[in-house]
């Protein structure tokens, strides 16, 4: 005898359709949850299996769908802010474009390309201190972006960390032209003048 056991509804009511639905099927050879178990759980494996696709799918158009939102906030808002001198507005834009950008490797460009633009906003502001952080959060996620470079050396130049934006602007010429000429920052040498101050700059072998 095959026992049918009752769907779960709401407030636990059976209802005389879903009865009928159950019964037709079983007469179409649908097998119930006793020929399941029956069968060793290999029916609710499978089943489980094709839970786990669907799940990652769902999943995968979400996070897809959380980047492409992410990038038409970063470009229609903030941009538009940007250019119209609203900088402050334009900054919380690209931050909610950041906080929604999925961390996955596939929205590194966009959180990147908007850390950089975070950057431009507060170097607008006169914030520099917050413009070296957020041009070291870019190149954590791009290493070689070069506009996070120069932001960040114009930075520590403005507060007077000298040191830091020479180190700064020898990186940034080595990632836009030596690399071209098989050179790299260790054939450049600064040296400090003890009277002014400044710094030069020596090629060496």
């Amino acid at each position: 005898m095959v026992v049918i056991e009752p769907a779960s509804s709401v407030d636990g009511v059976e209802t005389t359709q879903n009865q009928a639905e159950t019964a037709s099927r079983e007469a179409d050879g649908f097998e119930t949850a006793s020929d399941r178990e029956g069968d060793g759980g290999a029916s609710e494996d499978a089943f489980t299996d094709d839970q786990l696709k669907q799940y990652w799918f769902v999943h995968f158009l979400l996070m897809q769908r959380q980047l492409t939102q992410a990038n038409d906030a970063k470009v229609d808002d903030g941009n538009d802010l940007f250019k119209a001198g609203k900088y402050e507005e334009a900054l919380l834009k690209y931050e909610i474009a950041i906080q929604m950008a999925p961390k996955t490797p596939s929205s590194v460009e966009v959180r990147s390309i908007c850390d950089a633009n975070c950057v431009a906003c507060f170097s607008k502001l006169g914030k520099y201190e917050d413009t070296i952080k957020e041009c070291t959060k870019a190149l954590e996620l791009n290493s070689s972006y070069l506009k996070a470079l120069i932001r960040r050396a114009e930075a520590h130049e403005k507060l007077e960390h000298f040191e830091e934006a020479v180190a700064g602007k020898l990186t940034e010429m080595r990632n836009s032209i030596l690399g071209r000429f098989g050179m790299s920052v260790d054939n450049f040498k600064a040296d400090k003048d003890p009277n002014t101050g400044l710094y030069s700059i020596s090629f060496q072998h």
